[in-house]
């Protein structure tokens, strides 16, 4: 079951939850503010519904509260931070803002970030690109939790990856895992008692099936294409870990310290008017995007939509009626701002 909270209600508690954690003011609005607003946007798997799980994080000494990204190396446009296990939203957000520096000054910029910690939700940064008016994109390489195609246990992360696109009438983005359904959304499903909308993965049997418990269980989440998601995600592995220095997945496996713990994250910005006019390339994007818009739908209810168009009408209908919230998730997050619930008793739940 979930529940409407109030945008405003919201992040005035989650960031107090955040400073019952020991995070500083500044770092605890600004996580506070992604949490809800990823929420808000529909991606509740990797809103509000983490928060429980970084707080665990922090209590085992997983997540450094007061750690910030340092320079360690730079060439041209490009530059290489080590996160030092800090905060993952506010490394990202850094390294973000750093590429969009780096591209306003070079026409692209470049940022690697090895030893950081999870992002939550991956299309944050490309979106906060986007909204300075250069294309984002940005991928990450983590610890495995899916199979490569042709086995049966995880050997490689589903290693999300983003492309924004910049639009004046609102920018088009891809946020996607390597995974049919993360594990994030399979809660989603599972907290709510719904069935996956299409197969998203094997059941302990070895059954396509779209009950996301059942595939929690047998840890076989379906690679995005079958083979084609498990091969994209172990390159995307790979080039992650080479850019930033840092760890690839399989070094991830081996330490196992949860979640992202460690992990390396690539994050590029580009200035995509260097070569042409901003107003003509603007009008040729609208034209592209309103081209894929009037295909016609396989159920006049459900016209199509570019990636992306659909997060910020679901934005404005959370910020007037508000915020979809797991009740079991809201109550842990009300328990952790009140100081009343210590953090194990909050994952085990």
């Amino acid at each position: 079951m979930s529940v409407k909270i109030p945008f405003d209600t919201l992040k005035e508690t989650t960031k107090e939850a955040f400073l019952h954690l020991g995070l500083p003011e500044e770092k605890a609005e600004l996580c506070a503010q992604i949490h809800c607003e990823s929420s808000a946007d529909g991606v509740e798997s990797h809103g509000m519904n983490r928060i429980p799980r970084f707080a665990e994080y922090v209590q085992k000494g997983w997540i450094d509260v007061h750690a910030d990204p340092e320079l360690i190396g730079r060439r041209g446009a490009a530059e290489n931070y080590d996160g030092h296990l800090g905060i993952g939203i506010t490394n990202a957000v850094f390294c973000a803002d750093r590429a969009a520096e780096l591209a306003k000054e070079h026409g692209i910029g470049i940022v690697a970030l090895r030893n950081s910690t999870h992002w939550m939700r991956g299309g944050t940064y490309a979106w906060r690109i986007a909204y300075k008016d250069l294309i984002g994109i940005s991928w990450i390489a983590t610890e495995s939790c899916m199979p490569m195609w042709g086995s049966d246990e995880s050997s490689v992360g589903n290693n999300p990856f983003c492309i924004a696109i910049p639009r004046e009438k609102g920018p088009i983005v891809v946020d996607m895992a390597m995974s049919q359904y993360a594990y994030g959304k399979l809660g989603v499903y599972r907290l709510a008692g719904r069935q996956l909308p299409y197969p998203g993965g094997f059941d302990k049997e070895g059954n396509l099936t779209t009950d996301p418990g059942a595939i929690e269980d047998s840890r076989r989440i379906l690679p995005t294409g079958y083979w084609k998601g498990s091969s994209l995600a172990i390159a995307l592995d790979m080039a992650a870990a080479m850019i930033a220095n840092g760890r690839s997945g399989a070094d991830l496996d081996e330490e196992g310290r949860g979640s992202c713990t460690g992990c390396s994250q690539i994050f590029i910005a580009i200035d995509p008017y260097m070569f042409g006019d901003r107003d003509a390339l603007q009008a040729m994007v609208d034209h592209r995007v309103e081209a894929a818009d009037s295909a016609h739908p396989i159920d006049p209810k459900h016209p199509v939509r570019c990636p992306g168009e659909s997060t910020v009408a679901r934005r404005k209908k959370s910020m007037a009626e508000g915020v979809n919230v797991d009740e079991q998730v809201w109550a842990q997050v009300q328990a952790l701002a009140a100081g009343d619930l210590n953090v194990t008793d909050i994952a085990s739940k």
